[in-house]
């Protein structure tokens, strides 16, 4: 169990450093072919042009690095914090790339800002919110940025200086090769993107400043190892394994998705030899001709890599036949390790599922493996008569989204009944189960037999229209009685907002707000459910909680805070509360611009909610409440049904 759980750790460090630096590969990129065409010894020199690739590297790339740290920290303000501190260490050590320095201080000053808008939270007096989170933020920033000046930056550069002159031994001594048997499996294992972007990216840059070029970025790019695994498996695999194998050859080396050979190499251990000789057999060319590329190869294709290989001597010669030599290696080997052992048709199914397991989450390419079978967790009902929408605690996201696809039923004609609950609730009878993308493991770890479809946007997810045509097409007339379930959301009943009851009231109704932070938001929209007299003080903590566990927003500008599972006692009666923020805040990369907020007790805020989800689920409309004038305006563009 420890050392499942350390692996884990290493991963998600891994994921994180990886969520720094992959966002900015287009920087990389951009600043790599400019090295390529316009330095001396590039394809075409220019002065002018080549003055770029200095202020590139040194300011632009560890930047980038440190505000999208900080971003991922604290959003914005992280973001800003973070640059402001990077500055520091590109500053105190100029003659060395900070990117390990920008991995430090970008998410150290989101950190610090973070803690102090938590510690003042709710104490700034009215009007002055601009004035303290400017402020602060630009002393904060500047003081974080002289400590990087005088300590962090001149420790960043002696620590990269060391592992500099590491790897120039390495080579020096003809042991670089070696790396592989590492760098191999640890791709297996999901854990190349801590060594990646957290070692070789950084040195690797720092060796293009001072020789145009470096070996290192190829030393996980590499596709020849997996390629050859797969070309194995296209003439000496069997069943699934050899009809899927093509195809994710294509994926691999052209579009440079390596984990889509891992399950390959999963169904057969002995496979792990293949591309750690692979690996090593490539590194070797590379060092024997002097290959190397300007800046990282990302994700690891053959494109890619043409792109950053510099033009000077025998770069290109030297690449591609490192990769050819790499896979020649590896596909020898894997073709013996294949004709001395059993194959089944299933075994890359199993395979996938324990690369999904270890990855901890679904692959985005895995479903190139399955061959046109259906989903691993279960196949589509052939009579589906429940559909059921589930959330965290079942009364806000699942409830629009169980309303508009109830719509989408209705207008169909179609015989089947869609509910919404909380995962903890799922009934053991669902067939088909809807979650939001980040929930859907908890959805199949419950029902693991149901069909489990993950959706992104509530409001407009594509995926609602793919189910309709399945049941189209796949489900026939039913004349079974459908049970009208205890919250009374039967097809049929269409949704209405209802103006007599104190649900949603013009007083909580709050026009022309901004907010730093979505933290910021969550809380104003909380407290005003507790002064209205909706839910209790601890609610609000509730609603942050559940913010932390997956996000709220709905799609088209809307998001929907409430409470997990746990506050549903913290609630004294059903009521929303509306935030106008024209502005709009940041919630995970999306602009939400109206919030409910959200308090249900007993399913009697299904009704109003299921009229707000149906109102914006066009966009037109929720443009108009976001220009909305007053409260009555307001009201009444939500009265529209």
């Amino acid at each position: 169990m420890e050392q499942s759980q350390t692996k884990v750790a290493i991963q998600k460090f891994g994921n994180f450093l990886s969520s720094m630096v992959l966002p900015n590969i287009g920087a990389f990129i951009a600043w790599g072919l400019i090295t390529a065409l316009f330095i001396p010894t590039g394809f075409f020199p220019n002065e002018g042009f080549g003055s770029l690739v200095g202020p590139m590297v040194t300011y632009m790339l560890p930047l980038l690095i440190g505000y999208t740290g900080g971003r991922l920290i604290h959003d914005q303000r992280g973001g800003v914090v973070g640059a402001i501190a990077t500055m520091g260490v590109i500053v105190g050590a100029p003659d060395t790339p900070m990117f390990l320095g920008a991995m430090i201080m970008g998410p150290l000053g989101a950190y610090v800002i973070k803690k102090f808008d938590q510690l003042i939270d709710g104490k700034i007096k009215t009007g002055f919110e601009m004035l303290v989170n400017n402020f602060s933020a630009g002393i904060l920033g500047g003081a974080l940025a002289l400590l990087a000046y005088m300590g962090v930056g001149p420790a960043v550069d002696a620590f990269t200086q060391t592992l500099v002159a590491g790897v120039d031994w390495l080579v020096e001594a003809g042991l670089l090769p070696l790396t592989s048997i590492l760098i191999e499996p640890a791709k297996i294992l999901f854990l190349n993107n801590a060594i990646n972007h957290g070692v070789l990216s950084p040195i690797g840059l720092e060796q293009v400043q001072q020789g145009g070029k470096s070996i290192l970025f190829l030393l996980e790019a590499n596709p020849g190892p997996g390629l050859g695994v797969l070309l194995a498996f296209m003439l000496f695999g069997k069943g699934v394994a050899k009809q899927s194998a093509p195809g994710a050859a294509i994926i691999h080396f052209l579009g440079g998705i390596h984990e889509i050979y891992f399950p390959y190499v999963l169904m057969k251990p002995m496979l792990i030899l293949s591309v750690i000789l692979g690996g090593m057999s490539g590194v070797f060319t590379l060092t024997l001709l002097g290959g190397g590329l300007v800046a990282p190869a990302s994700p690891g294709s053959i494109l890619a890599i043409a792109a950053v290989t510099p033009p000077e001597g025998m770069a290109y010669l030297a690449n591609f036949a490192a990769v050819l030599v790499a896979a020649t290696v590896s596909f020898l080997v894997s073709a013996v390790v294949l004709k001395s052992g059993k194959q089944t048709e299933d075994d890359i199914d199993a395979a996938t599922k324990k690369m999904e397991q270890m990855k901890g989450k679904k692959s985005s390419v895995s479903t190139a493996l399955a061959a046109g079978t259906v989903s691993a967790n279960g196949a589509f009902p052939e009579n589906v008569n429940k559909i059921v929408f589930a959330c965290d605690a079942g009364m806000g996201s699942s409830a629009m989204g169980a309303s508009l696809l109830r719509k989408k039923v209705k207008e169909a004609d179609l015989d089947v009944k869609v509910t919404n609950t909380a995962i903890s609730t799922l009934p053991a009878d669902s067939q088909i189960i809807i979650t939001q993308e980040k929930l859907t493991p908890r959805a199949q770890n419950k029902i693991p037999g149901a069909y489990h479809i993950s959706v992104d946007n509530f409001l407009s997810s594509p995926e609602y229209d793919k189910l309709i045509a399945s049941l189209q097409n796949g489900v026939t007339a039913q004349q079974a009685e459908l049970v009208e379930d205890s919250q009374k959301d039967a097809v049929g009943v269409e949704p209405k907002m209802v103006e007599e009851d104190d649900l949603l009231l013009e007083e909580n109704i709050f026009l022309n707000q901004s907010f730093a932070t979505k933290e910021q938001a969550i809380r104003f929209a909380g407290d005003a459910l507790v002064k209205a007299g909706y839910v209790k003080p601890s609610y609000v903590d509730e609603m942050l909680k559940r913010e932390e566990i997956t996000t709220t927003y709905m799609g088209n500008n809307v998001a929907i805070p409430h409470g997990t599972e746990e506050a549903k006692k913290a609630v004294i009666k059903s009521g929303f509360t509306v935030v106008q923020v024209p502005n709009g805040v940041d919630f995970g990369g999306e602009s939400a611009k109206l919030i409910f907020g959200i308090a249900g007790k007993d399913g009697t805020h299904l009704e109003i909610l299921s009229g707000i989800a149906v109102i914006c689920a066009d966009q037109e409309n929720v443009d108009q409440l976001v220009q909305a004038k007053s409260a009555k305006e307001l009201m009444s563009i939500l009265n529209r049904n």
